[in-house]
């Protein structure tokens, strides 16, 4: 008989944290944008990229970056990233309503025609980073990728306020939006191949020393 309770209670504890720990991936997976890094892989990847002085703008046009392309069932990008970003919503594509937790100023909106679709690396910072020598194919997926953590939903206000700013000179104003940020910008870099300006790179390793996951 005390074996069988305690095999029962043995798989009651197993089965409350399976749900705890999935409930929480479930959280984290929600709450983050797709390819957000672990600290140490952030750590490992901003010590990886290269630093370099910034190009210039020269040649530089947003056209050059084909945005909001088609993503099928009649959505672009900006409307997949609002879906997705979102704590509930009405319609589909467009999206009429909803509500959505602006990650950079901490403001909960409701109506999408607020929020702005945020490159984290803007499109003229990647042109100053690499980006110019790029086929508009490859600037097109990279202003549409939803597999890396380069696109989110934010107030229009925030994401017009940071323009085509790097770290060194913009931050969220909600600190505690600083880690991941920072995360987002090293693994974008990262993962398209861009460079990075001595000043970035102290400010993204000062951002980065705040995080705690």
């Amino acid at each position: 008989m005390l074996k069988k309770s305690m095999l029962c209670s043995f798989v009651f504890t197993l089965v409350m944290a399976f749900v705890f720990v999935s409930s929480d991936d479930q959280q984290r997976a929600w709450a983050l944008p797709p390819g957000t890094p672990t600290k140490s892989a952030a750590q490992s990847q901003l010590n990886a990229l290269v630093v370099k002085t910034e190009g210039s703008m020269t040649g530089y046009s947003r056209d050059l970056f084909p945005h909001w392309s088609s993503q099928g069932g009649g959505c672009d990008t900006r409307q997949v990233v609002l879906k997705r970003d979102a704590d509930s919503f009405s319609g589909d594509c467009p999206v009429t309503s909803g509500s959505w937790y602006s990650y950079y100023d901490g403001v909960t909106v409701k109506n999408p025609s607020d929020l702005d679709i945020d490159h984290i690396v803007p499109l003229a910072e990647a042109w100053r980073s690499g980006a110019s020598s790029w086929t508009t194919t490859k600037r097109e997926a990279f202003a549409n990728d939803l597999t890396g953590p380069q696109l989110i939903a934010v107030t229009a206000s925030s994401n017009r306020s940071k323009g085509d700013q790097d770290p060194s000179t913009w931050k969220p104003t909600r600190t505690a939006a600083n880690c991941g940020y920072a995360k987002w910008w090293i693994q974008t870099k990262y993962n398209w191949g861009l460079n990075l300006q001595s000043a970035e790179k102290t400010q993204l390793q000062s951002m980065l020393n705040t995080c705690t996951y």
